[in-house]
């Protein structure tokens, strides 16, 4: 499965796009499964970063830095070059910001490595990455939405979302790599563990596309409305992941691994967030979901794109 990942996930959206359309009664059942399986999924990821990877991150400050700034700096400027133009619907609208202003923490690390890229130094950020968006996302909310924020948004959903997805995972994925440290049991069951990343991220692509389907009903209009943005940013950040490469004279496999976390959003773990929204906001979990869809065909392109946007150096020859 490992090998073939690309292929798991596209089947996995397939089936959960079948069996939303043939069995639309499951819908609410799976929409429940997302966050415990999201939590499954992110314990795993966090349990590959050892705590002396995460330190050693903080160290990497080149690299660090240019993968903060392309997240939170400029992705937010091409969001807002983006924001008048979006559809007038305050739905459609906070969807698309809520999945375009939060980094992939997860399936970034698998189309980072098939490029070449340097995923052990984003696997080691990954923390870092998630607790600052979470920081982040409610004050780059109310820079675009302004007062209106407070009466759309609550803020227990994001505490809930914070704890649930962030602290308890990693809590106990430390808890886990230090008893792997002191007793072979520990390690073998964490190595077993680690062997569940990828049916772990079928099943919640299954959950969240089979639970979100029959909600298409209706929305066909906002999906279409939003594919152009969500199209435009992908080829956006391509081009602006390559200028920080350079900017922050990175090596290729470092710059391969910016470029992809910029281009690459957290669609799975706000959705969460969107589907707490009020019902008048119920486009918005349509939104976000429809972001997953065209972003795992834009990985496919980028997989092949990338290693000739950033090539690695040419070897020098001896005179």
């Amino acid at each position: 499965m490992d090998q073939h990942q690309i292929g798991v996930y596209l089947t996995a959206m397939t089936a959960g796009a079948i069996l939303g359309l043939t069995a639309p009664g499951l819908g609410p059942g799976l929409e429940h499964a997302i966050n415990p399986l999201l939590a499954a999924l992110l314990y795993v990821t966090f349990l590959q970063v050892p705590a002396v990877e995460l330190v050693r991150s903080l160290r990497d400050g080149r690299f660090l830095t240019a993968a903060l700034v392309v997240n939170f700096a400029v992705v937010p400027l091409v969001v807002a070059v983006m924001f008048p133009f979006l559809p007038d619907d305050q739905a459609v609208r906070l969807g698309v910001l809520l999945v375009l202003l939060c980094p992939c923490i997860d399936w970034v690390i698998v189309f980072t490595s098939l490029a070449g890229g340097s995923s052990r130094r984003l696997l080691a950020a990954t923390p870092l990455l998630l607790v600052a968006q979470m920081l982040a996302l409610p004050i780059l909310l109310f820079a675009f939405l302004g007062s209106d924020l407070a009466d759309i948004v609550d803020a227990g959903p994001f505490l809930q979302a914070f704890l649930t997805l962030i602290v308890i995972p990693l809590a106990l994925a430390w808890a886990a790599q230090g008893w792997a440290a002191r007793r072979p049991a520990g390690q073998t069951a964490s190595e077993t563990v680690s062997t569940a990343m990828v049916p772990l991220m079928a099943a919640v692509l299954i959950a969240v596309v089979a639970s979100q389907i029959p909600k298409l009903d209706g929305r066909l209009a906002d999906v279409a409305a939003v594919v152009p943005f969500y199209l435009a940013f992908l080829i956006i950040m391509a081009f602006a992941g390559t200028a920080a490469t350079h900017l922050f004279r990175l090596d290729a496999p470092a710059g391969r691994a910016v470029l992809f976390t910029g281009a690459t959003r957290n669609s799975l773990v706000v959705l969460p967030l969107a589907l707490a929204l009020p019902d008048r906001f119920a486009a918005a979990p349509v939104v976000v979901v429809t972001q997953t869809l065209i972003e795992v065909l834009g990985m496919i392109a980028y997989v092949r794109l990338v290693p000739r946007l950033l090539p690695p150096p040419r070897p020098t020859t001896a005179s």
